[in-house]
């Protein structure tokens, strides 16, 4: 069959075999979280807020980009609370959450509970355990043992915090079943 118009590299539109080109949009774009870029850990993607009890063990947790401020995810993570541990008597946090916009937010959001700033010594070169703060860097060090969660992976931030609480709760079954 000859062809009337066209070049030879152009397919015959007409052809019963040639079918009709779908209008196609890229994927993923409205369905992936923002990442962002922490300029003061020099890290991009998303960053995991968590609260821990005494034993290392997840009470809350929240996953927000890497471009939030580390006492605005803080405040985030306990207005997002909403009583479920009224039990909390005091907060250990690191110099990251020290400052007054920090303190005044929480009075408002939780007024019984006490905060002590964990503060690292300016003579401690490298890695120094600090009391009490070195349970939560234990926890971390933990959940950065799931192989999903050791990279940064998900594009949705929910997604993250499900695999993130799965994670924790397999470290929670573990510590159950273990005799002591």
């Amino acid at each position: 069959m000859p062809r009337e118009s066209g070049t030879r590299g152009q397919p015959h539109r007409l052809h019963h075999r040639q079918p009709e080109r779908e209008e196609r949009r890229k994927r993923g774009g409205p369905s992936v979280d923002p990442h962002g870029f922490d300029a003061g850990k020099l890290i991009k993607g998303k960053k995991r807020h968590i609260l821990v009890d005494m034993q290392g063990l997840l009470l809350h947790a929240i996953v927000h980009s890497a471009g939030v401020q580390d006492r605005d995810g803080g405040i985030w993570l306990l207005t997002t609370l909403f009583g479920q541990f009224p039990f909390l008597a005091k907060l250990f946090a690191d110099s990251a959450y020290a400052g007054s916009i920090f303190h005044t937010t929480l009075t408002k959001v939780l007024p019984n509970l006490g905060t002590e700033i964990v503060k690292r010594s300016d003579r401690a070169k490298g890695f120094v355990p600090l009391p009490k703060r070195w349970i939560v860097e234990r926890t971390i060090a933990w959940l950065n043992r799931c192989r999903r969660l050791a990279k940064d992976w998900e594009n949705l931030n929910r997604n993250a915090l499900a695999f993130l609480k799965l994670a924790s709760i397999r470290l929670m079954l573990r510590k159950l079943c273990t005799p002591s």
